[in-house]
């Protein structure tokens, strides 16, 4: 469910792609006047800022409570989707990946000057770990997050809008799956040194 929204917008625009009369003709009615190579990329924007409130109201269901995340998520991609239609500008949408990581990034560096590690609060119930540790985790997603969101902008610029549809789905989830892997390398290794040290 985590991925829902961004699967719903990949769906939704290469299915645009495959029958561009019909989403020339959708985009034309809903939005006004609007080139053909516009088309798909609207219409998966509008499609995604539903499935996003949906997401929504599906955690909440489901677990009682909705990360801050997904609220920040959801206003980044109300706020950024509607320029994106009112304009007729996909650069709008293309940052709001950026702009969420770097939220992310900022909001776990701004934690730590309160004395709150944003991964320890997360893992804590699941590894017991020495604080420096935990200081280089947290560090290490925060340079995650800045580097991806960087990333995600060059794709935007460099490269064709669905190129960066493309990115949006496969590329993010490859480099956290990678990431996700390292920093379980990285902790394996440590918490064996732990059991070896154990009495």
């Amino acid at each position: 469910m985590k991925f829902f929204p961004v699967i719903l917008f990949f769906i939704t625009f290469k299915l645009m792609g495959y029958f561009p009369a019909l989403a020339s003709d959708w985009a034309n009615r809903w939005f006004g006047a609007t080139s053909p190579d516009q088309a798909p990329i609207l219409i998966a924007t509008l499609v995604v800022i539903p499935a996003t409130l949906f997401q929504i109201v599906w955690v909440f269901w489901r677990h009682g409570k909705v990360e801050k995340m997904l609220w920040v998520s959801l206003v980044l991609v109300t706020t950024f989707g509607a320029l994106t239609l009112i304009f007729h500008d996909a650069t709008f949408i293309k940052w709001k990946p950026t702009v969420l990581y770097w939220v992310m990034a900022f909001s776990m560096g701004i934690a730590l000057f309160f004395k709150k590690n944003a991964m320890r609060l997360i893992l804590q119930n699941q590894l017991d770990l020495p604080e420096a540790v935990w200081f280089r985790l947290n560090l290490s997603w925060i340079g995650f997050f800045l580097v991806l969101g960087v990333l995600n902008l060059y794709v935007a610029y460099t490269f064709s809008t669905e190129t960066w549809v493309d990115f949006k789905l496969f590329g993010v989830m490859g480099f956290m799956f990678l990431f996700a892997i390292a920093q379980g390398l990285y902790l394996s290794r440590f918490m064996k040194e732990e059991e070896d040290g154990a009495p």
